[in-house]
This record gives structure tokens, C-alpha cells and sequence, in this order.
């Protein structure tokens, strides 16, 4: 078998690179380890419509769950404000059939697809990149291609076999428990998070509603954070409270220290997770993965194009995906690290500075004179920022 794009992992930042590959005219592959695209679910499943309008997709009702509006934002001590601001607006998906839908984009655009089938390795021939190694059934085969897309998450094989290190240290990786359940008394246009150290240490709890008392409620800490208690301790500590039913449980990670240092190579590009591109402060990943995989599918149809599928010529993948999400990045990073340095009593003074008023985290003058007040938080700011 011999294609022009070879996609390893079947997610987001998979269907979005052989949805636009496809579309450019490529002959494409894509790959996954499961036997059906969207399971097990990853994410809250919170997308903006930034995604929805970049990627020129509609927010179908057969996906989307809820309309949202604004988040609520709690402190350890229990007092909270709500902010409304035009980026946290979008939808909370059902990322079964949302995943779902986006491979069948895909394939409708030429994409081939091959399910519960794993990369096993890459074929590499003079130094170049040919190829993977599959494995399906019991069997292995080559399938061979000019260029190969890692998309295939956190702990991506195929970017290392290719030399590159996409390794996350311990203290990057956000480990997440999510249960979705049925009867959570929370609004329907309203995200909820909650902060502290003991309730989600490094991170943060999150309730996304999903319509007719249904929510994804989940718990994200950073694994140095953890000791011996698990995020899935946190998170039947907090939902044991509620007068609620559990009907799915899922766990997963998330890279939340940056991109990787390289994501390309000689007939390669990494892709979503792989490449840690994910907002480092959030640990959303959706709308990022999907700008950076359109242009990894644009770069490797200009490079197939160009008969040019070296470094070289791909290192122009990095610079622009850089250009597009690289300075968000950032910011979330330095407000991450910011987070990473407050104790509870700071968490409950910055909450008490917001009530009231409008968070605009892309300006920094308006954060200063919202926490003047706290010299400690003000101190951190000025430090990192």
C-alpha cells in the first residue's frame, strides 16, 4: 500500500490534518488503535466558537449539547464571580459523536481510514522516512507514504521513533478523572470551576453542563501534586456530595508545560497532544490542535508538491503554527506558572479582587490594578510577567 499522508491517531488534531490533506488532493491514511473513533472519550468537551468558525464546521445539534455563556469561578472559600467574557462562548460537545463526526468529514473528503490498528514503527530507508509499520488483526504490514503526521497523543510512539523528544516531565502532566452524571443542579449556559490545593491540587475542578441535569464533572492535578491520592480520589471525594448518578468515568493526561521543542523532522510533523500543543493554563487543547493540524496538512501538500519532504523544508510547519497559536501559548503559560504559586488564601483574595468585574487576561495593565491590593499576587505578576 503506498499513500502520499500517513495520519497516526484518529482524534481531533487526526481528523482535522486528513480532512485538509485530503482536501488538498493527497492521498491520505488515517490510522487508529481503537475499534471506533471517539471512545474512550478524552476531554470536558468544552469547544469555542473560534474552532467552530475557523474550521468552517457547524455546531450541529447531532453533537453539541448545550449553548454556553460564561463561567463561574469558585475559590476555596467559597465565594465566587462569573465572567462572561466573548472566548469562554461556545458549546459543550458530546465528544463521542463530535470525534465521530469529524472522522466522517474526513472521509468524505477521500480520507482512508484503518480502525484498531497501531503503529508499530516507522519505515525508514537512507535516513528518510517511508512509511510505518502497522499492526491489525495479528498482523503486520508496511504501508508506505512520503510523509507521516504524529497525532497520536501524550505518550506518542511514532515522533520518537522519528528522533524527536516529545517527553513531558512529571510536573507538565496534568492527570484528569472525569465522571459524566445525571442529576447535577447546575445552569445550562454555565461552566463552574472550582480552585484550591486540597480540593484540586495544581489544577482545578470543572462541572460542564450538558443539558437536562447531565454534566461532565471533573478534576485536573498536576501528577508532583498528587503524593499517593490519584485525581480519581479527588474526584469521588468532591462528586460523593452530590445527589447525583454516575453514568460514564473516564481518565486521562494532559501536557500543560508548552509545546515540545521540535515538532518536525525529515518527512514528519507532530500534531495536538503529541506536540503539547494545549493551553497550558486550561488544558484545553481542541481549537489549537485543529489550527495547528490544518497546517501541518498545508505544509505537507506543499512539500509533496514541491518534491521536498527534508526538515528543511518542513521546519516551515513550526514557524507558522507558532505565528498563529504560539504567542496564546505563552501567556497561558506564564499564567499557569502564576496559579502553580498561589496558596489558598491568594486564590481567595484574587477571587474576592474579580467580583464584580470583567477578567481580560489578554491585557496585563487591567489584571495589575484588579489585584493592587495583594501585594503577594502582585508580586508573582510582576515576577512572571
Amino acid at each position: 500500500m503506498k499513500y502520499d499522508l500517513i495520519v497516526v491517531g484518529g482524534r481531533v488534531a487526526g481528523s482535522i490534518s486528513s480532512f485538509y490533506a485530503s482536501k488538498e488532493g493527497l492521498k491520505v491514511l488515517m490510522i487508529e488503535k481503537n475499534p471506533e473513533i471517539g471512545t474512550p472519550v478524552q476531554c470536558a468537551g468544552g469547544v469555542s466558537d473560534t474552532f467552530f468558525k475557523s474550521m468552517k464546521i457547524n455546531p450541529s445539534p447531532k453533537f453539541t449539547c448545550t449553548r454556553i455563556r460564561g463561567a463561574c469561578i469558585h475559590a476555596p472559600s467559597g465565594a465566587s464571580f462569573l465572567t462572561r467574557d466573548p472566548i469562554i462562548t461556545g458549546y459543550i460537545v458530546e465528544r463521542k459523536v463530535f470525534d465521530k463526526h469529524l472522522a466522517i468529514l474526513s472521509a468524505e473528503q477521500g480520507t482512508d481510514i484503518m480502525l484498531n490498528t497501531t503503529a508499530k514503527d516507522l519505515i525508514i530507508k537512507d535516513g528518510k522516512i517511508t512509511g510505518v509499520i502497522a499492526k491489525k488483526d495479528g498482523q503486520r504490514f508496511d504501508i508506505r507514504s512520503e510523509i507521516v503526521i504524529a497525532a497520536d497523543g501524550i505518550q506518542s510512539k511514532i515522533a520518537r521513533k522519528a528522533g524527536l523528544d516529545t517527553r513531558f516531565k512529571v510536573d507538565e502532566i496534568c492527570s484528569c478523572a472525569q465522571s459524566e452524571m445525571v442529576g447535577v443542579n447546575v445552569k445550562n449556559d454555565i461552566m463552574e470551576f472550582y480552585l484550591g490545593n486540597k480540593i484540586a491540587p495544581g489544577g482545578y475542578f470543572w462541572i460542564f453542563p450538558k443539558g437536562e441535569e447531565r454534566a461532565n464533572i471533573g478534576v485536573g492535578i498536576r501528577r508532583k501534586e498528587c503524593n499517593m491520592k490519584s485525581a480519581q480520589y479527588y474526584l469521588k471525594k468532591f462528586t460523593s456530595k452530590l445527589n447525583a448518578t454516575e453514568i460514564e468515568f473516564n481518565i486521562g493526561a494532559v501536557p500543560i508545560g508548552g509545546p515540545v521543542k521540535r515538532t518536525y523532522t525529515d518527512g514528519l510533523l507532530v500534531v495536538g497532544d503529541a506536540a503539547g500543543q494545549v493551553d497550558p493554563l486550561t488544558g484545553g487543547g481542541i481549537h489549537i490542535a485543529a489550527e495547528c493540524a490544518k497546517i501541518a496538512a498545508e505544509t505537507a501538500s506543499d512539500a509533496i508538491e514541491e518534491g521536498r519532504t527534508d526538515a528543511e523544508f518542513l521546519k516551515v510547519y513550526e514557524k507558522r503554527w507558532y505565528k498563529k497559536v504560539g504567542a496564546n501559548i505563552k501567556r497561558s503559560l506564564k499564567y499557569r506558572k502564576i496559579l502553580n504559586k498561589l496558596t489558598d488564601e491568594d486564590l481567595n483574595n484574587l477571587v474576592e479582587s474579580l467580583k464584580g468585574k470583567e477578567l481580560n487576561l489578554d491585557s496585563k495593565i487591567p489584571l495589575f490594578r484588579l489585584v493592587k491590593d495583594y501585594p503577594n499576587i502582585l508580586k508573582l505578576l510582576k515576577e512572571i510577567l
